[in-house]
């Protein structure tokens, strides 16, 4: 048995399990015509024989000949047993929706199936996303005590739903995408398309570009708040940004900023991006620099935030 896909939409890969032979003899019962329509007629729902022959207008034992056929081959099973006035009568379905011969050659590398992302979408996230593939890197705070503030990052973790959303849409490349602020650093790989989780406080390559921000986060207490060029502050804990500027080391690459001003806040901002961008991208139009403050909520009590809303 194998998965094949049948064709494919804009939205969707659809597919069919089959079952395969290496030679055509078992499908002899198949290709029976009586073999043939009492499959058809199984396909649309489970009957016993006595059934099918009624529909079909043909002898019982006909039916029950080809049905022992078809079931002895595998094509049939049988789900269940009923007492049918005195008697036991056997239920039948199809095992599988498609069957067929593999010849032994052929075998091609496909492209995984992702689904077509929002030409929104696609926009905000371009350069780093292009094509189906991401070209670029998601970098989180490092867990251990690093920077002038000597933190530990709370919000590594959410590079998994983030990863997990853009996988919808993209392939990863051979390398791994994943990478500390400390490794960036280190490896002075600061000047590629890049996805920064968490703040200033917690994220040096977020300190580093906090200036260049539209909403950033205030310089003399990185966990005080955030605020836009009018002076508006947000302030609470569940506050965050999502933002999109040109990266500074090197212009032809992107930065899109995912940060909170305590790690509860990163969350609204990834939680934003995942699962209502097309709330907080309402409004974009294609800048290369951009930015939106999100609130998070909890809406069902649970003490976990679960909704956001646009602030800004």
């Amino acid at each position: 048995m194998k998965s094949y896909i049948v064709k494919e939409n804009n939205k969707d890969a659809v597919s069919k399990d089959i079952l395969l032979f290496d030679r055509p003899e078992p499908l002899n019962p198949l290709l029976h015509p009586l073999g043939w329509k009492i499959m058809l007629s199984l396909a649309k729902e489970p009957k016993y024989p006595a059934q099918i022959a009624r529909e079909l207008n043909l002898y019982r034992q006909k039916v029950y000949y080809h049905a022992q056929r078809l079931e002895k081959a595998g094509f049939i099973k049988a789900t269940k047993v009923i007492d049918v006035k005195g008697g036991l009568a056997k239920y039948y379905t199809t095992s599988h929706p498609a069957f067929g011969v593999e010849l032994p050659f052929g075998e091609e590398t496909t492209a995984k199936s992702l689904n077509r992302m929002d030409p929104k979408l696609e926009q905000f996230c371009s350069p780093a996303v292009r094509s189906g593939v991401f070209d670029g890197l998601i970098v989180v705070g490092s867990p251990e005590p690093h920077g002038p503030h000597k933190t530990i990052a709370r919000d590594g973790h959410y590079a998994v739903p983030l990863a997990l959303f853009l996988g919808q849409y993209c392939q990863a490349p051979n390398d791994f995408v994943v990478k500390l602020d400390v490794d960036v650093k280190t490896e002075k790989a600061e000047a590629n398309n890049m996805i920064l989780i968490g703040g200033p406080g917690t994220n040096l390559i977020s300190t580093a570009v906090n200036d260049s921000l539209p909403i950033r986060f205030n310089e003399q207490n990185y966990w005080a708040g955030l605020s836009d060029s009018q002076g508006k502050v947000f302030s609470y804990d569940r506050d965050g940004v999502v933002a999109k500027i040109p990266n500074p080391a090197d212009p032809s690459k992107r930065i899109i900023l995912l940060a909170g001003n305590r790690h509860i806040g990163t969350k609204a901002a990834v939680i934003a991006f995942t699962q209502f961008w097309n709330v907080i991208l309402r409004d974009y139009k294609g800048e290369d620099t951009w930015a939106v403050a999100v609130r998070g909520f909890d809406m069902d009590g649970d003490g976990k935030i679960d909704s956001v809303e646009v602030v800004s």
